[in-house]
């Protein structure tokens, strides 16, 4: 049985090919329209259902994804922009106690994730290869990330959220 944690599995870096580089770009274009998908016709108490026991709710995942992503953008502005800069970390799991994540509609996030989608991708689209071995640090982890890594990452944490809610759609019977 799959673990429900990982629905595709754990992120595991992969070396630099040109084909990678555009199925992850395409991953960060479409996940707006990804998770809109996912999120369909959801009802309120839907929405309201962790994916898996002791996870996140759906409206939880939609807003962390929103989080997560404002955060991803700005860590490759940084990382395009300074040498090797380090980047903030954050407390997800705090944030997705915040009151915002139950009082403001998932629309909201959604809007908000298509604009900064939009942004990133434009951002990086050209990208060269060159450019995805700058690197920032994450004091977190100790260690430096190239933005071809956090390329992958971002890419494999679109697919990774998605799965999580299309599952319990699927377990569920929605």
């Amino acid at each position: 049985m799959t673990d429900p944690r990982y629905p595709i599995g754990r992120y595991e870096p992969k070396e630099f090919s040109a084909e990678l580089k555009e199925e992850w770009l395409n991953i960060i274009a479409n996940l707006p329209e990804s998770l809109n998908k996912a999120v369909a016709g959801l009802s309120e108490e839907q929405l309201q259902t962790p994916y898996r026991e002791g996870g996140w709710t759906v409206r939880q995942l939609l807003h962390h994804v929103a989080d997560s992503h404002t955060n991803a953008y700005i860590r490759f502005k940084l990382g395009l922009t300074e040498i090797n800069p380090t980047i903030k970390p954050y407390e997800e799991k705090e944030w997705a106690l915040l009151p915002d994540v139950e009082a403001v509609p998932i629309s909201v996030s959604l809007t908000l994730l298509e604009a900064i989608h939009t942004r990133w991708y434009a951002t990086i689209k050209d990208i060269t290869e060159e450019q995805l071995q700058r690197t920032v640090v994450h004091p977190e982890h100790g260690r430096q990330m190239t933005l071809w890594f956090l390329l992958g990452m971002y890419s494999w944490h679109s697919k990774h959220h998605v799965a999580h809610i299309t599952t319990l759609r699927e377990k569920n019977n929605w």
